[in-house]
């Protein structure tokens, strides 16, 4: 049970993050694998889709962020994709330079870049968009 309560968000991170991840998959390997667009375009599809799942899933459930009126929402929101953009845009260019330019594995190389980015996405969640406010700056 302790390790429970010590690991709580962490271990709510990894159940919505896995489910983002799916998300992420389902939208990615159809456009790339049947529609056949690049791995850049489909992985940009794919990252607007799980952005959207990711924010409205984590702010409650891994953030324990419940105040969803605009004063609030609006810069979580704008820190949220802010960072996303900047770890999509490691993702991205990871798989254009490896998929696109050198012809690797595009499923192989999405699954695992895609690790990095669970972990970037944790702790710009964590340390920027989600975090709880100390006494001092209340």
């Amino acid at each position: 049970m302790i390790f429970l309560k010590k690991y709580k968000d962490l271990i709510l991170y990894v159940v919505f993050g896995g489910l983002t991840t799916v998300v992420n998959f389902a939208v990615y390997y159809p456009c790339y694998n049947l529609l056949h667009f690049s791995a850049t375009v489909s992985n940009l599809i794919a990252w607007v889709v799980a952005v959207a799942v990711a924010f409205l899933t984590n702010k409650p459930f891994v953030f324990h962020s419940y105040d969803w009126s605009a004063g609030t929402v609006i810069p979580e929101l704008g820190k949220f994709v802010g960072c996303r953009i900047g770890s999509g845009a490691i993702e991205t260019g990871l798989l254009f330079l490896l998929v696109d330019c050198l012809k690797v594995d595009g499923n192989l190389f999405k699954l695992i870049i895609s690790v990095l980015v669970i972990v970037l996405n944790y702790v710009s969640s964590k340390l920027l968009v989600f975090r709880r406010k100390t006494q001092n700056e209340e």
